[in-house]
């Protein structure tokens, strides 16, 4: 087959499991970063079960479930603490976006991450194969397809208070909602999507507390990428965010990442150009999906109008929800491909 040599531009999520699988699979890989070092600080990332079933195919499920926690069943309120369902999320694992790099990052020799070192298509020439895992901003799609980033028309507020809280989930109000995940710490992660955090000061508790005890407040637009026609050209393939960014109502942006960098991984054990479409055609449609689903919810979320009707809709969807530990976003072959 040949010696190949492989480049990530990218050390996020989804570039560490694809610099992983592809040297499990005989590919020399080098990743480019431009960051200075791995983050020491950052919010719960929701692991789903098949995230984590491809982190133990990169022989790494165990390393995560260690520096994480399962994550409690969730309630779904109203504004006045009203319960309308519950959220099934005890397949779930929470860690930390700085505990969940680090186990991916320590499965990599010493050097095979460049950090401090920002690359381009045309500094990564030499190699038989380029991975563009350069996030939602990604330099290598501006140079493959015309699909600039997208606003949603929302805007998010997210971080950490130590503060500990009884049960997780999400309160759905006019305009916005707010979300609380506990961690094993005692403290919590939030996060809050709306005009302004002032139109939550009078929800249900434990909300203003967390409110007022809030400090690095992280306000974002949120935004998406368009579908693309394809998330490969030539010998360059996209994957996670710089592919699909999506809005993250459904918590699945990291674990989809994930699932890429495997998938492409055991995509590319024989023929580079077949594996290359086998992974278009695996990970296109299924994240296409989600993505548009995310975007859907979103926009629900945000409704002045018309609550009581949503929220109704919304009780009888998560009664109907399926309670298996397989996650409700993804069906078995769309992870194996």
């Amino acid at each position: 087959m040949g010696f190949r040599r492989a480049a990530v531009i990218g050390g996020g999520v989804g570039g560490l499991a694809a610099a992983i699988g592809l040297r499990r699979h005989g590919w020399e890989v080098d990743v480019f970063e431009r960051s200075a070092a791995l983050p020491e600080v950052g919010t719960g990332l929701g692991i789903w079960p098949d995230a984590l079933s491809a982190l133990d195919r990169l022989g790494l499920g165990d390393a995560a479930r260690r520096v994480g926690r399962r994550q409690a069943d969730g309630l779904v309120r109203k504004p006045d603490g009203t319960v309308i369902g519950t959220i099934a999320a005890g397949s779930v694992h929470l860690l930390t976006r700085p505990a969940l790099l680090g186990v991916l990052a320590g499965a990599l020799p010493g050097g095979v991450v460049r950090f401090g070192t920002a690359a381009g298509l045309a500094d990564c020439a030499g190699y038989d194969l380029v991975v563009g895992a350069d996030g939602i901003h990604s330099a290598v799609r501006g140079e493959l397809f015309d699909a600039p980033v997208r606003r949603s028309g929302a805007i998010g507020w997210r971080g950490t208070v130590d503060l500990p809280v009884d049960t997780g989930g999400e309160t759905w109000g006019r305009g916005g909602k707010f979300g609380l995940t506990p961690q094993a710490d005692g403290r919590t992660n939030w996060y809050a999507m709306g005009s302004d955090l002032g139109q939550f000061a009078d929800w249900h508790d434990p909300i203003p507390r967390v409110l007022a005890a809030a400090t690095d407040v992280l306000r974002h637009e949120l935004l998406y990428v368009p579908p693309l026609p394809s998330y490969v050209s030539g010998r360059v393939v996209l994957l996670g965010d710089a592919a699909h960014a999506m809005t993250p109502d459904l918590g699945q942006g990291a674990c989809q990442a994930i699932i890429d960098g495997v998938v492409l991984a055991e995509c590319l054990t024989g023929d580079v150009d077949a594996g290359l479409r086998r992974y278009d055609s695996a990970r296109r449609r299924v994240t296409r999906r989600l993505a548009a689903g995310s975007l859907w919810l979103n926009r629900l979320a945000r409704m002045r109008r018309f609550t009581g009707v949503r929220d109704a809709g919304l009780r009888v969807a998560l009664a109907l929800a399926p309670k298996s530990p397989w996650s409700a976003d993804l069906e078995r072959d769309e992870l194996a491909g």
